[in-house]
């Protein structure tokens, strides 16, 4: 048995060890996936420069949104490592148009390179997993505003830095802006941003501001966004088209004007005495200035100050602002425009066609009861392992003894039949002569017959035969009687012998069953505390782990039944073989009493 188990262990670990390694799915709950590949090398995105930890705009049109909830809260993004859940959050989720917004948190983008992120989807029970990062913020604790104004019409756009810096009042809303809902500035109408701790600027400090502006006319002096303190003053906005940044009455260099109605991403960055003016992640202007001490409101789509002469309010389109308290880098920022613009997007950001969980070979082997044992909990696969090695214990032992029964019935035969030759030397069979044996009793016969119970029980007579007649004599009763004893002690030997074994059977039949128990009581406490845990009673979430529960049971009875039949069958068997082992004995005894009782002695 020790042979069997050193040479079964290996195969057993290497087909784990197979399974396990086949394909990689980060959790079998999830029936679908896409893949995402964000390529910033020059067929790609085409960034040079070093980006880092960032928010990134997932677009899915081509999105299978009957397979998810409706809602889309099943959705989860994991890392390339297919282990690691990312941040993220959903802007615009329509199943009925089709369409959906999903901002992921990426770390450690670099250029020139391509990443890999894992969208999962396609779970409509319990969408619980350990280690989940779908409630951590995307945004770094340096991002103190973010708007992406896909509030609902009549609601201020809330921040969804975190920071808590939601505007002061709702302006007009704009379905179809850049990214979703978006801001619509009619010259009249603008958005006021209350004064905050994290909003206030420092004499010096760094700052990075961007926005999607897409002007619906050219406006001279046409601001998008301001702050003023007294004789500070910040402003972001374009002249006749010509986007520019204003310090303190100090304007950036001009440059080319943009065109009416497309969409542009705008993005300022301090950085000590300099501030430097981005149009579609490419440096359009700089200014040596630094960024003045600002700790007032601000204004969307005007000038904070109605009565400064010559600026004018903002007209046409305004999405995704955000203001960090740090300079952000140039890849930084060119990654935010390629990565969020309509038209660039789609060669930075490739989404596959949807995948399936590769086929197991449980669930492609076993179809339902694949499924139902992938859902076995650890506890329940301690208990079936058990149950296992139980079951490879009896299986062993009644195939061993099975074939040892016939051995021993095959050899009890060929002595019997040299025993019925025996006429008044009942030692004769053990003096090693091919005729004391009869006809045919090669070295092989011999062999077979030294290996009979019958023959071992005979060897213990004939040698208690040989020791009391050296004299000549016969035996008396009481020398009978002490080899009978001595035959009588053989007997229990051999009876051990033969039973050697069957209690694994016993073991497996009494605690097989008892044990599956055991993994189903476990795993349906398990079950439900989930289910406490969760506060969802669902069918979907509760069924398979019940199923799964019951599957230690079924792995107990199928240790049990065979090794009930097993054991019944070697019993019997075993007893015809105990019954030949006692009439021989006795006979044994009988013609001992005949052929070798003292003269005078009955």
């Amino acid at each position: 048995m020790n042979k069997f188990m050193k040479r079964l262990l290996p195969i057993l670990m290497l087909s784990l060890a197979l399974s396990g390694t086949a394909h990689a799915w980060w959790s079998d709950k999830w029936t679908l996936r896409k893949k995402i590949t964000i390529d910033t090398s020059a067929a790609g995105g085409g960034i040079a420069d070093p980006i880092g930890t960032s928010p990134v705009l997932i677009r899915l049109a081509d999105f299978n949104f009957g397979a998810a909830k409706e809602d889309g809260s099943d959705i989860r993004l994991v890392a390339e490592d297919d282990k690691t859940t990312l941040p993220y959050r959903i802007e615009k989720y329509d199943s009925l148009l089709g369409e959906a917004f999903v901002w992921v948190s990426v770390p450690n983008l670099k250029p020139g390179a391509s990443t890999t992120v894992w969208l999962y989807y396609g779970n409509t029970g319990d969408t619980t997993v350990p280690g989940d990062a779908s409630t951590k913020p995307i945004y770094d604790a340096d991002t103190v505003l973010v708007y992406h104004f896909a509030d609902k019409i009549g609601e201020a756009a809330t921040d969804a830095s975190g920071a808590g810096n939601n505007a002061e009042h709702a302006g007009m809303s704009d379905d179809g802006a850049l990214i979703g809902p978006g801001l619509r500035l009619d010259g009249k109408t603008t958005v006021a941003i209350p004064a905050s701790a994290s909003l206030a600027w420092t004499d010096g400090a760094s700052m990075t501001w961007s926005a999607w502006v897409k002007p619906a006319v050219l406006t001279p002096n046409a601001v998008f966004f301001s702050r003023r303190d007294g004789s500070n003053d910040f402003l972001v906005g374009a002249d006749n088209g010509i986007p520019f940044v204003e310090v303190n009455g100090t304007r950036s260099p001009v440059g080319a004007p943009v065109a009416i109605n497309t969409w542009h991403h705008v993005a300022v960055v301090a950085d000590g005495g300099k501030i430097t003016l981005y149009l579609d992640g490419v440096s359009y202007a700089t200014l040596s200035a630094s960024l003045p001490a600002l700790t007032g409101a601000a204004k969307i789509g005007g000038d904070a100050s109605e009565a400064t002469a010559g600026n004018a309010p903002f007209t046409g389109e305004l999405d995704e602002l955000e203001i960090s308290r740090v300079a952000r880098a140039p890849g930084f920022i060119k990654f935010a425009a390629v990565a969020q613009g309509a038209d660039t997007a789609s060669k930075l950001l490739t989404v596959s066609e949807d995948q399936a969980p590769p086929a197991s070979w449980l669930s492609g082997t076993f179809g339902l009861f694949g499924v139902i044992l992938k859902s076995v909990t650890v506890d329940g696969w301690v208990v079936i392992g058990i149950l296992a090695i139980m079951s490879i214990i009896s299986w062993w032992v009644m195939i061993t003894k099975f074939f040892h029964v016939n051995a021993v019935q095959k050899s009890n035969r060929l002595f019997l039949d040299a025993w019925e030759q025996v006429a008044a030397d009942l030692t004769a069979i053990d003096h090693d002569d091919t005729a004391s044996l009869g006809d045919g009793a090669g070295p092989r016969v011999q062999r077979l017959i030294k290996k009979s119970p019958l023959y071992r029980i005979y060897h213990i007579g004939s040698g208690e035969i040989g020791k009391r007649m050296a004299g000549g004599q016969g035996l008396s009763s009481r020398s009978i009687q002490a080899i009978r004893a001595s035959l009588d002690g053989g007997y229990v030997r051999e009876n051990h012998a033969l039973n050697d074994g069957l209690v694994f059977l016993t073991i497996s039949i009494a605690g097989g069953p008892f044990m599956g128990l055991l993994g189903t009581v476990v795993g349906v406490m398990i079950t439900f505390a989930a289910i406490a845990a969760t506060g969802e009673v669902n069918i979907s979430a509760i069924a398979p782990g019940l199923a799964a529960a019951l599957v230690a049971t079924v792995a107990g009875l199928l240790v049990a039944i065979p090794a009930l039949l097993g054991y019944n069958y070697l019993v019997s068997r075993l007893k015809t073989v105990t019954s030949d082992l006692q009439v021989f004995i006795d006979e044994f005894v009988t013609k001992m009493a005949e052929f070798y009782s003292t003269p005078g002695e009955s």
